[in-house]
């Protein structure tokens, strides 16, 4: 019998000898819907879920040790939830010819006229009930308000459409790496060892794309967008699948905009002051007012690069996943510093073209969502505590659905977090760029729900190998390809973070880039790091090292357990012609934007600093995600866990103060990206350690401005921050989305 890990195609001696019976998966327990589940509270769910999978847990709870006093279930009771809800997700179809596809560049969308946007039934404006469908908001600064013109307006409709993510031959096989049967829609059956094309996949996008639009932006130059809700409109007749918000709604954030709480995008303050319910629903619209105006009025807070995503409660993960994502990189005209004109100001990579509608495109300058997937084999079971409608919807109905076979696989539960084996840039499995012998700016973005990734440049003589070739079955098939003679061959320059241009350009080897971070890199293509020269036709990979196979943390990284092995190539760079070029790579003693500075006695703030701990819960169920020991209230602002004076204060600040807030990791062997909306922060404590004159961090981006703190396990951060210019309620959260989908998340407020 030939060698299970070895991958055998169709006319391969031994080809035959293989099993094509699939083996399909045990079917999960009986589940409630989030909303049933959350009624009952965490006895109905442990008591439920657990008799489902067949366990009876006797009228006493408490004497077992699985509850504790406060009615949450204990640490006991938490290792049940593993077993209860099991992490089973399929084994995509490999990718027979990887880095054939060409990556798509998005190009900048283009704005309304006015005498389009003038003309419709309720235009947008400043007035009151001007701001959405209901009429029941007003923008709570208009643009006039900062000194600046009337906005530049968009319409985005939220589309039901397909997606192809490769148009390579794909070979189903299992978990072992083994050819296996698949399905297609109709019901047929194809033996194992066919090869087959991946059928489109249902998205929800912007305007029916994934990634969706980009938008080209400007300080000082506002931008309102209109998203419109086109859900419940399916013209192609797509089968949705089974993920996704039931309800069609949504919420849309700029992440991390300055952005008043009407325009964010966040369930609180929908919840309390919008539609009343977790999202604007089909035909209803809403205007988020972008001022591009940054915090404060203080140009060192200008930032780069934003993406914007739906934030609907309970299901912003699974929106994500099915397509809601879109791109908003955003320049400074002030001087001319960061155009996109590498003729002037910082000379970053860049080549402009303004047009007459006031949008602008700029060449060189290309933004990298990267994104992760699994597809379904077609024996999987689906069914989880999401799925259909009613309070039991997926009791006793746990199903495969070959007819799925091929399309983007999810599943809410468990919720440690969801990884995919596929690994995508800009909606394309495993793309090739040719570049230019020149210099490119690249806005790297983890649009992932869970996955970290860590990104190095190296080139490789005998060219990518499939996992399945070398020998490898289980979670090291994640990425498909490897590059075992994989080598650096060139240096990234970094100029920017999540809060926008750095003090100075650094040169890194390698990058960790988090869930929802964003990095910008310049890469010079003409030279190698020993500084010899490219040529033409030679190829770079730019190779993820870090091995993630669930959604705790990473099991081997640059910095931690290194696996010299893993080197999943995700993007082919080949060089092509030379081409003009009048950038510069800054220079690490050229300063690039100053930051804002901390007061000299900010350590005095520490005794009234805000703590909120994120922790796994006990409990069995929707709610184990948790801050400060609490699911997510929508009703109110979170409360803090210190105390000095008594009485624990609620996450409130004063309008145009200043404070310290500290973020704890509650342990468990789990990292956390955890997100703050509304204004950047700075980092100025790790684990009580002062890293305000940087070094001596894991984290070298804690000496520049984020929205997104990285909490290695266990590990402590206090950061200092402004809430500026509006009032009203936000919210803050993990963005390994599975977590926030399943409380990880705590409102706060700005009052007057």
């Amino acid at each position: 019998m030939t060698d299970e890990k070895t991958l055998l195609l169709p006319g391969d001696p031994g080809f035959a000898e293989l099993d094509p019976t699939p083996t399909e998966e045990a079917p999960p327990p009986r589940v409630l819907s989030r909303r049933a589940a959350l009624r009952l509270g965490a006895l109905g769910i442990g008591g439920v879920a657990l008799a489902g999978a067949g366990a009876t847990l006797g009228p006493s709870l408490a004497d077992r040790g699985l509850l504790s006093s406060d009615g949450l279930f204990s640490a006991a009771a938490a290792g049940l939830t593993d077993l209860v809800y099991l992490e089973v997700f399929p084994t995509s179809p490999l990718v027979l010819k990887p880095f054939n596809d060409e990556l798509p560049v998005p190009k900048p969308a283009r704005p309304e006229s006015r005498s389009e946007y003038s003309g419709w039934a309720k235009p947008p404006g400043p007035g009151d009930g001007q701001q959405n469908s209901l009429g029941n908001e007003r923008h709570q600064k208009w643009c006039s308000d900062v000194g600046y013109a009337d906005p530049v307006v968009y319409k985005f409709d939220l589309r039901v459409a397909p997606h192809t993510f490769t148009t390579s031959d794909v070979l189903p096989i299992d978990k072992n790496g083994r050819p296996i049967v698949s399905y297609d829609a109709d019901g047929k059956t194809y033996a194992a060892g066919t090869t087959r094309k991946l059928p489109p996949s249902t998205i929800y996008g912007f305007n029916g794309t994934f990634p969706g639009p980009m938008i080209n932006a400007e300080y000082g130059k506002p931008v309102l967008v209109r998203f419109e809700n086109h859900l419940d409109e399916n013209p192609y007749g797509l089968d949705r699948q089974d993920f996704g918000t039931k309800d069609l709604s949504f919420l849309t954030h700029l992440h991390n905009g300055h952005t008043a709480p009407e325009s964010d995008g966040n369930p609180h303050y929908a919840m309390r002051n919008g539609p009343k319910h977790e999202g604007y629903r089909p035909g209803m619209f809403c205007d988020n007012l972008y001022l591009n105006w940054p915090a404060g009025g203080d140009s060192r807070e200008k930032q780069s690069f934003f993406w914007f995503h739906d934030h609907r409660m309970d299901q912003t993960g699974s929106n994500v996943y099915k397509g809601l994502v879109g791109l908003y990189p955003i320049y400074d005209p002030e001087g001319g510093l960061d155009m996109g004109d590498e003729r002037q100001g910082l000379r970053l990579p860049g080549v402009r073209k303004d047009n007459s509608d006031g949008s602008f495109e700029v060449d060189y300058d290309i933004p990298l969502a990267f994104s992760d997937f699994r597809f379904d084999d077609g024996v999987t079971t689906h069914k989880d505590i999401h799925d259909g409608e009613g309070d039991f919807p997926a009791a006793g109905n746990p199903k495969t659905h070959p007819e799925w076979w091929g399309k983007t696989f999810y599943k809410h539960f468990p919720n440690h977090g969801f990884v995919g084996d596929v690994f995508t840039v800009n909606g394309t499995a495993y793309p090739v760029m040719e570049v230019k012998r020149r210099k490119y700016r690249f806005r790297f973005l983890d649009a992932s729900i869970s996955r970290i990734y860590d990104f190095t440049l190296m080139s490789s003589t005998q060219g990518p190998k499939s996992a399945v070739s070398l020998g490898y079955g289980g979670d090291e098939l994640q990425g498909q390809y490897r590059i075992p003679d994989g080598q650096q061959c060139m240096q990234f320059t970094q100029i920017a973070s999540d809060g926008g241009l750095l003090p100075f350009a650094v040169k890194r080897d390698n990058f960790e880039l988090w869930p929802a971070k964003r990095r910008e890199m310049i890469i010079d293509f003409t030279r190698y790091v020993d500084g010899s020269p490219t040529k033409k036709g030679d190829v770079i990979y730019l190779t993820n090292t870090m091995k993630m196979p669930d959604g705790r943390m990473w099991t081997a990284s640059k910095r931690f357990s290194p696996d010299p092995r893993y080197k999943v190539p995700v993007i082919k760079f080949v060089i092509g012609d030379d081409a003009a070029d009048d950038s510069v790579v800054p220079p690490s003693n050229q300063p690039l934007r100053a930051l804002p500075p901390l007061p000299t006695n900010w350590k005095t703030l520490l005794d009234n600093r805000l703590v909120f701990e994120v922790q796994r819960g006990s409990t069995i169920g929707e709610t184990e995600w948790l801050v400060n020991g609490r699911p997510f209230d929508p009703a109110a602002p979170a409360t803090s866990l210190k105390n000095p004076a008594g009485k624990t204060p609620l996450a409130q600040q004063k309008v145009n103060s200043f404070a310290l807030w500290e973020i704890r990791n509650g342990g468990g062997g789990w990292v956390h990206p955890f997100h703050l909306h509304m204004e950047e922060h700075r980092t100025v404590m790790r684990n009580g350690k002062d890293v305000t004159g940087g070094g001596g961090t894991a984290h070298p981006d804690d000496v520049s401005r984020e929205d997104l703190i990285a909490l290695d396990p266990s590990e402590s951060v206090i950061v200092y921050r402004g809430f500026r210019d509006f009032t009203g309620q936000y919210v803050a959260h993990c963005h390994n989305l599975a977590h926030e989908d399943h409380s990880m998340m705590f409102g706060w407020e700005i009052t007057p």
